[in-house]
């Protein structure tokens, strides 16, 4: 039985004592975001933020990331505390004291949050390694939007020895400071397909001088669309989105080709699979019917975030006895969503837990979603994301 004596409101108080700490880190990295892999703004502010830990930090080599490790002197497990630092391409339009400064930069998935609250619990843990066992493993990754940071950290070594892992990732439209997590499926799998029809041009006014690559693409979009509802079980989860079309220059010009691409999401690996083959059947099936031909190409994205289910237990076990049964939720469905720290799920026993910040002026249904222009955080429950991180090291 996992020992839970640690876990409480005393660790809870003393997440909470550095709650200026945590919000102060937060604001200056939302003020300052960067994009991709090389963070070297948000590495610095997070080297600056562990000095005089006692932490072996580790800088990455092939990105700006950070790896700290704490060791306790006690034997015991090596526990891995992720948090995602890079910003998305998105211009801030919510105005306030630390709105980004730098055009067409956002944190608007809330990655300044989990980089301030690992933080502090950073600290916290290494003023109270007396109260543990074991090594904490603090895992400060770039490049979680789509740059596949997690792999290359991971090609470093960042998951060598580890025993377990777990992260945290708010969000806006949950109950501000709820905790939450499930077993199995917990994000989506993303992939992206693109597809080039291939005609050839001429004038508008003489289509049948042409082989005009518009009407395959606009009939390929109700049959990729047509994918998730006839080739895929009913019972199955799954989303193929056509997001953008792109053909032509002018009114009285056949183009000579068109262009589609979009996204798919799963939580199974064999629904994904069975996508990626019906996207290629539908797109040169199509095109052919017409007369055109076609490139077609699915570039695999983040595979599906799956919970280990003891480590999920764990985490409810451990987030009940932080907050209370009431500040903790069991989710019973995934989010389409989809998420890099999947990676290291598919090779160390771990979880992903969800917390809320929802702004107390609107309801959770109200609240401008990650990857808003309007995105807000409410900072306010930070200690409730320090205390689960640093209770997720402490438990044996």
């Amino acid at each position: 039985m996992t020992n839970l004596a640690p876990i409480g409101e005393d660790l809870l108080e003393a997440a909470r004592s550095l709650q200026g700490e945590t919000i102060e880190l937060r604001r200056s990295i939302h003020a300052e975001p960067e994009i991709g892999l090389q963070l070297p703004e948000t590495q610095k502010k997070i080297v600056e933020s562990l000095t005089g830990l006692g932490l072996d930090i580790t800088l990455g080599q092939s990105t700006t990331s950070v790896v700290a490790d704490l060791d306790t002197g006690k034997p015991g497990p090596t526990v891995l505390l992720r948090g995602d630092m890079d910003a998305l391409p998105l211009q801030e339009d919510y105005v306030s004291d630390f709105q980004s400064k730098v055009d067409g930069a956002m944190h608007a998935c809330g990655h300044d949050s989990h980089v301030a609250m690992l933080a502090s619990a950073a600290r916290l843990l290494s003023e109270n390694k007396d109260s543990f066992t074991g090594k904490v493993r603090f895992m400060f990754q770039p490049g979680e939007e789509g740059y596949h940071g997690a792999k290359y950290m991971i090609e470093e070594g960042v998951l060598d020895g580890v025993d377990r892992a777990f992260a945290i990732h708010v969000v806006t439209n949950m109950p501000n400071g709820l905790l939450s997590t499930k077993g199995g499926a917990l994000l989506a799998s993303a992939d992206r397909f693109e597809i080039t029809v291939h005609g050839k041009g001429g004038h508008a006014s003489a289509p049948h001088h042409c082989i005009d690559p518009i009407p395959p693409a606009a009939a390929m979009v109700g049959g990729l669309h047509n994918i998730v509802s006839r080739d895929i079980d009913p019972s199955q989860s799954a989303v193929l989105t056509v997001a953008h079309i792109e053909a032509g220059t002018t009114n009285n010009i056949i183009p000579a080709s068109a262009f589609l691409e979009g996204t798919i999401r799963t939580f199974d690996e064999g629904v994904r699979s069975k996508i990626k083959d019906a996207v290629s059947r539908v797109a040169h099936g199509t095109s052919q019917a017409h007369g055109c031909t076609c490139t077609s190409e699915v570039i695999s994205g983040y595979p599906v975030t799956i919970n280990n289910e003891e480590q999920a237990l764990l985490t409810s076990r451990v987030a009940s006895a932080l907050v209370g049964a009431d500040g903790f939720h069991m989710a019973e469905d995934p989010a389409l969503a989809a998420e890099d720290f999947s990676y290291v799920l598919n090779q160390v026993p771990g979880a992903m837990a969800m917390m809320g910040v929802c702004p107390d002026d609107v309801s959770p249904a109200e609240a401008a979603p990650n990857h808003s222009n309007f995105m807000r955080v409410n900072e306010s429950a930070f200690y409730n994301g320090v205390g689960l991180y640093a209770a997720m090291a402490m438990v044996g």
